[in-house]
């Protein structure tokens, strides 16, 4: 008697009863994100120039010198086992791949860099905005304002 005829239904691989079906051209409905406008969605903007200053700094002040601290750290051993392995294919890969390490370090010393360069622009520029519609809105006469 095949499974058709025993009236079962195909599950997943650890019979779980999940469906076998894949589907290629689009996300699951349930991997998909809420619309940004849809209720009790988070906004776009959840931040304050107060924290995109905070988060300016802890880059600054940790994620920076931690990285670069990091990115030094193989710098001495992997010298001494280049050398050690000097005129072997060995000591040659050690060599690619110690100047690789040190280019991904640069990158991301220069993405960090570049980061906290935009939240402190993005945190002025908030404020700034901010403080100008803040002035042009107290600037237009209103009969309110006496009360």
């Amino acid at each position: 008697m095949g499974l058709e005829q025993a009236g079962a239904e195909p599950v997943g691989k650890h019979g779980d009863g999940a469906s076998t079906s894949t589907r290629l051209n689009g996300i699951p409905e349930e991997d998909r994100a809420p619309h940004p406008q849809s209720p009790g969605s988070r906004p776009d903007l959840a931040s304050t120039p107060a924290q995109k200053r905070a988060a300016a700094n802890t880059i600054s002040t940790e994620l920076q010198p931690n990285t670069k601290k990091a990115g030094n750290r193989p710098d001495e051993s992997m010298t001494t086992a280049i050398s050690a392995f000097s005129g072997w294919a060995t000591g040659k890969g050690l060599k690619t791949v110690h100047t690789t390490w040190e280019s991904q370090v640069r990158t991301l010393l220069g993405r960090l860099d570049s980061e906290k360069g935009a939240l402190g622009s993005a945190a002025n520029i908030f404020l700034t905005t901010d403080t100008e519609r803040g002035a042009s809105i107290k600037s237009i006469p209103s009969s309110l304002n006496s009360f």
